[in-house]
């Protein structure tokens, strides 16, 4: 065996630290911040690197996302099919009908109307008639 695989020997018989997760995934979390204060911190020439090789990642992070979201609408227009005879286009579907929102207005304006009346009948005291 290489002698520079001691630390993978003794993981493999001692095993790891019990809080070894824990601490992995508190650093994983805390990267971010580390990264940041990198990126404020450098000045010069390291500045221009750091920064070429952020804007690198950044750039193939995006072209994944892209490629990623090609693909699930490929998919999902696979699955819709051909566009129905006659079928309303997506940002005519919210007023399907021109009279249906002053239907709608009507509706409302009257219940309106209603609900006042109907308070106002129940406050009002019924007189004694006068023989």
């Amino acid at each position: 065996m290489p002698q520079n695989e001691y630390i993978e020997e003794a993981i493999k018989k001692e095993g790891r630290r019990l809080d070894y997760a824990e601490r992995k995934r508190k650093r994983e979390a805390r990267s971010p911040h580390v990264h940041a204060m990198a990126a404020r911190e450098t000045i010069g020439l390291k500045a221009k690197i750091l920064n070429r090789q952020n804007r690198v990642e950044k750039i193939e992070i995006r072209k994944k996302i892209k490629a990623h979201e090609e693909k699930l609408s490929k998919t999902k227009k696979d699955v819709s099919g051909a566009v129905q005879k006659g079928a309303l286009p997506s940002y005519l579907l919210d007023r399907a009908g021109a009279g249906s929102a002053e239907n709608r207005s009507k509706v409302l304006s009257n219940m309106i109307k209603e609900k006042r009346k109907d308070k106002a009948g129940k406050w009002a005291v019924p007189l004694p008639k006068i023989k």
